[in-house]
Formats: structure tokens, sequence, C-alpha cells
């Protein structure tokens, strides 16, 4: 069964050093809606992050449409899953017509290296009408049991929805959080949680 993280500031630790060998697979951040429920929205996944060693990117559909992004083994602006910061944005689902919605994938390979990650929705097209998407966001790590933050009930007409933070408290913990905080865009996120980034218009 998963875990479903209720409230805001709701938490979840998970301890690495339950399992006797490294985690075999992907760990996957997964957002998923209802194309019929959520008419006419185009509803995107992304994350900002932050490596141990002081660097701060976010990965993010307009960064990388228009073949600005690439395949899991080279660094773009897509991420990048065999190499730092070994995060990868698997794609864009336009209007939630895919079974699988939208994937970032995490490398446990190189999960001691990564700080926090601050996991992200918003809604690029139609009305901010979350309660109508019947999104949800999966956190699934192979071999433990997976972590589940529902969007479908809110009613913020905000378009930018901070979700969840991940955070690597050392080489054999994690902690998912949820935040659940709304915004007008990526920018009053950017300055909600102080990454510091400059913004351009974007668009797909």
């Amino acid at each position: 069964m998963a875990i479903i993280l209720e409230k805001t500031g709701d938490k979840h630790r998970i301890d690495l050093r339950k399992q006797n060998e490294p985690i075999k697979g992907e760990i996957k951040i997964n957002l998923n809606w209802n194309a019929t429920s959520g008419k006419g929205i185009d509803l995107d996944l992304g994350c900002f992050y932050e490596l141990k060693n002081g660097k701060k990117r976010l990965i993010d559909g307009l960064q990388f449409s228009h073949g600005r992004g690439g395949t899991r083994d080279n660094v773009t602006n897509q991420g990048c899953y065999t190499q730092a910061p070994y995060i990868w944005h698997k794609g864009d689902d336009r209007d939630g017509s895919s079974d699988t919605g939208e994937t970032i994938l995490i490398n446990p390979e190189g999960l001691s290296q990564i700080k926090r990650v601050i996991v992200y929705a918003f809604i690029f097209e139609g009305v901010a009408r979350w309660s109508e998407t019947d999104a949800q966001v999966q956190i699934i790590i192979p071999g433990h049991e997976d972590i589940l933050v529902k969007l479908g009930d809110l009613t913020s007409n905000l378009r930018f929805c901070a979700l969840a933070s991940i955070e690597n408290e050392g080489i054999n913990n994690i902690e998912i959080k949820k935040l659940m905080t709304f915004h007008n865009s990526h920018s009053d996120c950017d300055k909600c949680y102080e990454w510091g980034f400059k913004y351009n218009i974007g668009s797909k």
C-alpha cells in the first residue's frame, strides 16, 4: 500500500539501511492526471534541485522543449540520469492523454550527491482548476512503499504548486515532506524557497 501524505507539513522518512543491498531500479517521481476531468488543461511536472557541491538548477518542460532536451545519457536541459545531476525528466505530456503522465527519474547511484529536490506542478494552459485535474504525484523508491500526494481536491486559483521536498539526510536517510504551497509563477516559488534563479518567458 502507498503512504499518503495527507496534510501540509506531513513527512515520511525512508531508512535505506533497512535494505541489505543497494536500491535496484529507478527512483520515479510521477505526475498523472485525468484528461477527461481536466479537459483543456496542460499540467506539467518539474523540479528544483541542489547538489551537495552547491550547484542549483531546475528541470522543466519549458526548458527542454523545441529540441533543447536529450537522452538520459547526455547532460542537457532535460537533466541527465547517468551523471550529475543524476536527475532526468522523461518528457512532456501535453494533454494528460499518456497512460503514465510525466515522470522524473533519479538515479540511486547518484543519490549521495543530491542535497535536496523540490517537486512542483503547474498549469501551463487552461483555467487554474486543480480540482478538475484529478491529479496525483507518486514518489516510487524500489523496495519501499510508494509516497502519494494528491492534487485533485485543491481549490487555489494560482497556477503553480510546490508539491513536495525530498531531502537527503546523509547516505542512508531520505525525508519526503508535503509542501503544497501555491504561487503565481516559477519566480514566485523561487523567492519562497530562496533558490535565486533568473527567469525568462518560455513556450512549448
